[in-house]
């Protein structure tokens, strides 16, 4: 969280325009923030008999962080990196869709047609569909992920676009490890074109959220370290968004570990 904010503050970028050690009292004024929350701001003594405050310079490993430093490009600039990133997604979501396939069916039950949004290559809207050839499913990410990709299901096809500006119209819409990626204002957005979504065509459909949550039944000594980390990092009340969102009521289904399902209904 506070490398996000850092790069957001455009941090590195300030201090290697500086050109020199900068202290923090100068990194303090060059942000462009609200002056009353600088208040918490320690100085930061050398060690030196001056007690000079001491100078901020990049590493060779924070200069990976600079806007226009080549190896910091977006996935959709570097297939490499595209390539790695899917794959990991998918090693993921192999595991938890099969489990939701086959304990969970009762989730699908009704349906007609479903997307999945940030689907990466497909693995999970594959599995989806041939678990159930009667149900018409879309993977939904951006274009340069599916651009090119096509699928030997009858039931399956790509389409590209943005979340954050519509989502393709279906039954049901699928998000898995999706909003812990965005802040609240962001995770809102989302969902409001969810709904939007799954009730463009006067039904009520509902949206099946894959992520972790807070007071999971199923945790166990193992896993509690890491729960209450992941509670830390999303910093947000699921009821609370799904409310902002405009939807009206949700259940939670604990699937596999610190995983659950969760469907929320306009």
């Amino acid at each position: 969280m506070t490398l996000k904010c850092s790069i957001q503050l455009g941090i590195p970028d300030i201090i290697n325009k500086h050109g020199k050690p900068m202290t923090l009292n100068e990194l303090v004024s060059a942000l462009i923030i609200n002056p009353s929350k600088t208040r918490c701001q320690k100085l930061v003594s050398s060690g030196n008999n001056n007690d000079e405050e001491q100078g901020y310079v990049l590493t060779n490993a924070s200069k990976l962080l600079l806007k226009d430093n080549p190896l910091s490009e977006y996935d959709g600039d570097e297939p490499k990196l595209n390539n790695f990133f899917n794959e990991a997604m998918a090693s993921d979501a192999r595991l938890a869709t099969s489990v939701m396939i086959q304990k969970y069916k009762n989730v699908f039950e009704g349906l007609n047609s479903l997307v999945d949004v940030g689907g990466g290559t497909g693995t999970a809207a594959k599995a989806i569909a041939k678990a159930f050839p009667k149900l018409e499913c879309t993977c939904f990410d951006l274009p340069h992920v599916v651009n090119g990709l096509e699928s030997d299901l009858v039931n399956l096809k790509y389409v590209g676009g943005d979340m954050f500006k519509a989502i393709s119209p279906a039954d049901a819409v699928v998000l898995k490890w999706i909003l812990h990626d965005w802040n609240n204002e962001e995770c809102v957005k989302i969902l409001k074109n969810c709904k939007e979504a799954i009730t463009s065509d006067g039904k009520k459909g509902k949206v099946i959220i894959k992520d972790m949550i807070k007071d999971n039944k199923k945790k166990d000594d193992k896993s509690i370290e890491t729960q209450l980390f992941f509670d830390m990092f999303m910093m947000k009340e699921w009821a609370k968004l799904f409310a902002d969102a405009g939807f009206s009521d949700y259940k939670i289904i604990p699937i596999l570990g610190l995983r659950s399902l969760i469907e929320i209904y306009p």
